[in-house]
């Protein structure tokens, strides 16, 4: 899979995993925003952009998908019954298909694998 198209914007298959990573990060019992998750795969204003990523995964992904709603907690995934299950089953109370935002939002780390950014040794021996 090449990179996929935002617009006039090319997407690169690195910001594509990026996504996968961040969402790969979502803790059980917890969701994330398509913004959030665009934002962190470097794509700020990219909500839509990671719904249509998203769509693409395989039907047997071990992604958690259904971790993902919109910026106002509904869920809006075309399997909107299968994920409202799924995180119900998660602990997750889900009113119709929105959940409370305030409650189980989460973000992951700006950096999903949890690499520590370098540290320069000290020449000085001090």
């Amino acid at each position: 899979m090449g990179g996929l198209a935002s617009g006039s914007m090319a997407i690169s298959e690195e910001s594509v995993q990026m996504l996968y990573l961040s969402l790969a990060n979502v803790p059980a019992g917890k969701a994330i925003t398509y913004g959030d998750l665009s934002r962190l795969a470097g794509h700020p204003n990219g909500a839509r952009w990671a719904g249509r990523v998203l769509s693409q995964l395989p039907a047997d992904t071990n992604l958690p998908w259904h971790r993902v709603v919109n910026s106002k907690g509904e869920i809006t995934c075309p399997n909107r019954n299968q994920a409202r299950e799924r995180l119900r089953n998660e602990g997750v109370i889900v009113n119709g298909f929105q959940i409370a935002l305030k409650a189980y939002r989460s973000i992951p780390s700006a950096n999903p694998l949890n690499q520590k950014e370098p540290q320069q040794e000290s020449s000085h021996g001090d």
